[in-house]
């Protein structure tokens, strides 16, 4: 008995210096999960704002008791990542233009650009995508892990796009390092959601005019 009994309070100990990295990492976790194995599937785009930015943001205000602003919601440091946004949409624009030449990203976006599909489903899944990562999961660990953060939100960004082409997928390890630079520095996860959602419509558009 005196053993379990000392597991538990090891356990108890753990949990209680943990919490809060328990809780962000676990819910996140969740988040991913129930997105895909229980998608609403009648309405695709409000399925991945209820399970990537909702959820998370009533575990914030009735679990951790704390204000969503604090995990990337606001807009953050602007005059600063701003810059950073002009910079990628300048950047990545010879880069696309080259990718779209690829015969495995052109299978994959080169059905045509679907504007309405685009502003109604992708821009929607985009922003939800984004809180997820560069929100709730970033900002919720950059206290106890500071910029090793950026890191950790990296990985299930890359794994997000396994069935997507391998170039692209690669490349998220890039990207998703520099997608949270950008909010780790501006202190908001807005400028990722930016860059994102442009670097995904160019993507689709130099694709559909190829």
């Amino acid at each position: 008995m005196k053993f379990f009994y000392l597991e538990y309070q090891e356990i108890k100990k753990f949990v209680e210096d943990n919490y809060k990295v328990i809780l962000i990492l676990g819910i996140s976790t969740l988040s991913l999960t129930l997105q895909w194995y229980r998608p609403i599937r009648s309405l695709p785009a409000f399925s991945y704002v209820f399970y990537y930015m909702v959820l998370p943001v009533l575990v914030i205000l009735f679990l951790l008791k704390d204000n969503p602003l604090h995990y990337g919601f606001g807009l953050g440091d602007y005059m600063v990542w701003l810059k950073y946004v002009v910079a990628t949409m300048i950047i990545s624009v010879p880069l696309l233009l080259v990718a779209s030449r690829f015969s495995q990203v052109y299978k994959y976006y080169g059905k045509g650009l679907d504007y309405y599909e685009f502003i109604t489903l992708t821009v929607p899944t985009l922003l939800a995508w984004e809180y997820l990562l560069r929100g709730f999961l970033l900002f919720g660990l950059k206290e106890r892990f500071d910029k090793a953060s950026i890191v950790m939100q990296m990985v299930p960004f890359v794994l997000l796009h396994f069935g997507k082409p391998e170039i692209e997928t690669l490349s998220c390890i890039i990207t998703g390092l520099w997608f949270g630079w950008i909010a780790y520095r501006g202190k908001s996860f807005w400028p990722a959601f930016i860059v994102h959602t442009y670097i995904n419509f160019l993507a689709s558009f130099f694709t559909s005019i190829s």
